[in-house]
């Protein structure tokens, strides 16, 4: 019995990831209380990196090819200082206003750039073109998370 068809998967994985986000935020901010917002981004790298070394060196679990390294678009090398800056930031905003609204905020930021990237073709990305019913959503995100915030 199939109980998640494959056109509904990758929308699972992606509530998932948010889950873990969201659960990330708040594991991310307890340490930086404990130790500080940068010591904390870096033990959040370091022990990322540590498992990822693991996962690949270790168990052999990556199928990609080390030497097209050179393939890649030069911005495609600027994730990790994205991901710095997320960790970062994340930490920053959650003591502020509480894991929900800074949820609540990073989704919107989410969706309004997501629908830009695609519309635009970002990042070497197919071009999605932005349909009214994805303004009229974003609106409503919008509109959803101001009543959020209050």
């Amino acid at each position: 019995m199939n109980f998640v068809s494959s056109e509904m998967l990758p929308l699972l994985l992606a509530l998932i990831s948010g889950v873990l986000m969201a659960v990330q935020g708040s594991l991310n901010t307890g340490l930086s209380k404990a130790i500080g917002l940068l010591e904390a981004t870096f033990i959040v790298h370091f022990t990322g990196t540590v498992l990822v070394m693991i996962l690949l060196f270790l168990f052999s679990m990556g199928k990609g090819n080390w030497n097209a390294w050179q393939a890649a678009p030069w911005y495609s090398w600027l994730g990790g200082v994205v991901g710095v800056a997320i960790i970062y930031l994340v930490a920053a905003s959650i003591p502020q206003v509480g894991v929900a609204n800074a949820t609540t905020a990073i989704i919107v930021g989410q969706v309004l750039t997501a629908i830009l990237i695609d519309h635009f073709g970002g990042f070497g990305l197919d071009r999605v073109a932005c349909s009214p019913q994805q303004i009229g959503g974003l609106i409503l995100l919008a509109v959803g998370a101001r009543l959020l915030l209050k």
